[in-house]
Protein backbone atom coordinates (compact mmCIF):
# COMPACT_ATOMS: atom_id res chain seq x y z
CA UNK A 1 0.00 0.00 0.00
CA UNK A 2 1.28 3.43 -0.92
CA UNK A 3 1.41 6.10 1.75
CA UNK A 4 2.16 9.76 1.15
CA UNK A 5 3.04 12.07 4.02
CA UNK A 6 3.25 15.82 3.46
CA UNK A 7 5.11 18.28 5.65
CA UNK A 8 6.40 21.83 5.54
CA UNK A 9 3.19 23.80 5.66
CA UNK A 10 2.72 26.78 7.93
CA UNK A 11 2.01 30.49 8.23
CA UNK A 12 4.01 32.91 6.12
CA UNK A 13 3.69 36.54 5.13
CA UNK A 14 2.93 37.55 1.57
CA UNK A 15 6.09 37.52 -0.51
CA UNK A 16 7.64 34.79 1.60
CA UNK A 17 8.59 31.21 0.76
CA UNK A 18 7.82 27.71 1.93
CA UNK A 19 8.97 24.30 0.82
CA UNK A 20 6.56 21.41 1.05
CA UNK A 21 7.78 17.83 1.16
CA UNK A 22 5.97 14.60 0.41
CA UNK A 23 7.58 11.36 1.49
CA UNK A 24 6.34 8.25 -0.29
CA UNK A 25 6.39 4.74 1.03
CA UNK A 26 6.62 2.85 -2.25
CA UNK A 27 8.93 0.22 -3.64
CA UNK A 28 9.57 1.83 -7.02
CA UNK A 29 9.20 5.57 -6.53
CA UNK A 30 10.59 6.26 -9.98
CA UNK A 31 7.55 4.68 -11.62
CA UNK A 32 5.15 7.23 -10.17
CA UNK A 33 4.06 10.53 -11.63
CA UNK A 34 3.76 12.94 -8.72
CA UNK A 35 1.48 15.91 -8.35
CA UNK A 36 0.50 18.66 -5.97
CA UNK A 37 -3.07 19.91 -5.60
CA UNK A 38 -4.62 22.41 -3.24
CA UNK A 39 -8.02 23.20 -1.84
CA UNK A 40 -9.01 26.53 -0.36
CA UNK A 41 -12.02 26.89 1.95
CA UNK A 42 -15.25 26.79 -0.01
CA UNK A 43 -13.49 25.96 -3.25
CA UNK A 44 -12.88 22.84 -5.29
CA UNK A 45 -9.55 21.11 -5.25
CA UNK A 46 -7.29 22.44 -7.97
CA UNK A 47 -4.14 21.31 -9.72
CA UNK A 48 -0.89 23.04 -8.78
CA UNK A 49 2.03 21.15 -10.30
CA UNK A 50 3.10 17.73 -11.57
CA UNK A 51 6.33 15.93 -12.32
CA UNK A 52 6.35 13.00 -14.70
CA UNK A 53 7.58 9.61 -13.54
CA UNK A 54 10.77 9.98 -15.59
CA UNK A 55 11.57 13.28 -13.92
CA UNK A 56 12.06 14.96 -17.27
CA UNK A 57 8.91 17.04 -17.51
CA UNK A 58 7.18 19.40 -15.13
CA UNK A 59 3.82 21.10 -15.47
CA UNK A 60 2.26 23.97 -13.55
CA UNK A 61 -1.03 25.72 -13.16
CA UNK A 62 -0.92 29.18 -14.70
CA UNK A 63 -1.53 30.72 -11.30
CA UNK A 64 1.78 29.41 -9.92
CA UNK A 65 4.08 29.44 -12.96
CA UNK A 66 7.30 31.24 -12.24
CA UNK A 67 6.74 31.10 -8.48
CA UNK A 68 6.48 27.40 -7.63
CA UNK A 69 8.90 24.60 -8.51
CA UNK A 70 8.23 20.88 -8.23
CA UNK A 71 11.14 18.50 -7.89
CA UNK A 72 11.91 14.98 -6.69
CA UNK A 73 14.68 13.15 -4.90
CA UNK A 74 14.40 9.53 -5.92
CA UNK A 75 16.93 8.34 -3.37
CA UNK A 76 14.79 9.80 -0.59
CA UNK A 77 11.51 8.91 -2.33
CA UNK A 78 10.39 12.45 -1.77
CA UNK A 79 8.78 15.12 -3.93
CA UNK A 80 9.06 18.80 -3.11
CA UNK A 81 7.13 21.93 -3.88
CA UNK A 82 9.18 25.09 -3.49
CA UNK A 83 6.83 28.03 -3.21
CA UNK A 84 8.19 31.54 -3.61
CA UNK A 85 6.55 34.96 -3.77
CA UNK A 86 3.56 33.59 -1.93
CA UNK A 87 0.27 35.43 -2.14
CA UNK A 88 -2.76 35.36 0.17
CA UNK A 89 -4.66 33.55 -2.58
CA UNK A 90 -2.21 30.65 -2.24
CA UNK A 91 -3.74 29.89 1.15
CA UNK A 92 -5.08 26.33 1.04
CA UNK A 93 -4.56 22.78 2.16
CA UNK A 94 -1.93 21.30 -0.13
CA UNK A 95 -2.14 17.64 -1.10
CA UNK A 96 0.48 15.39 -2.58
CA UNK A 97 -0.72 12.78 -5.08
CA UNK A 98 0.84 9.85 -6.91
CA UNK A 99 -0.15 8.17 -10.15
CA UNK A 100 1.24 4.73 -10.90
CA UNK A 101 2.95 5.14 -14.23
CA UNK A 102 2.56 7.85 -16.80
CA UNK A 103 -0.31 10.27 -17.11
CA UNK A 104 -1.26 11.86 -20.38
CA UNK A 105 -0.08 15.46 -20.33
CA UNK A 106 -3.56 16.78 -20.91
CA UNK A 107 -4.84 14.84 -17.91
CA UNK A 108 -2.22 15.84 -15.33
CA UNK A 109 -4.56 18.38 -13.80
CA UNK A 110 -7.38 15.90 -13.27
CA UNK A 111 -7.39 14.55 -9.74
CA UNK A 112 -9.03 11.26 -10.74
CA UNK A 113 -5.87 10.34 -12.65
CA UNK A 114 -4.00 9.95 -9.36
CA UNK A 115 -4.16 6.75 -7.38
CA UNK A 116 -2.89 7.81 -3.97
CA UNK A 117 -3.21 10.93 -1.83
CA UNK A 118 -1.60 12.36 1.27
CA UNK A 119 -3.48 13.81 4.20
CA UNK A 120 -2.67 17.40 3.29
CA UNK A 121 -0.72 20.22 4.88
CA UNK A 122 -2.07 23.70 5.60
CA UNK A 123 -0.44 26.72 4.00
CA UNK A 124 -1.60 30.12 5.17
CA UNK A 125 -0.31 33.33 3.60
CA UNK A 126 -1.05 36.54 5.47
CA UNK A 127 -1.30 39.90 3.75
Amino acid sequence: QVQLVESGGGLVQAGGSLRLSCAASVRTFTSYTMGWFRQAPGKEREFVAALMWNGLSTYYADSVKGRFTISRDNAKKTVYLQMNSLKPEDTAVYYCAAADGGVTIGRLGRDYEYDYWGQGTQVTVSS
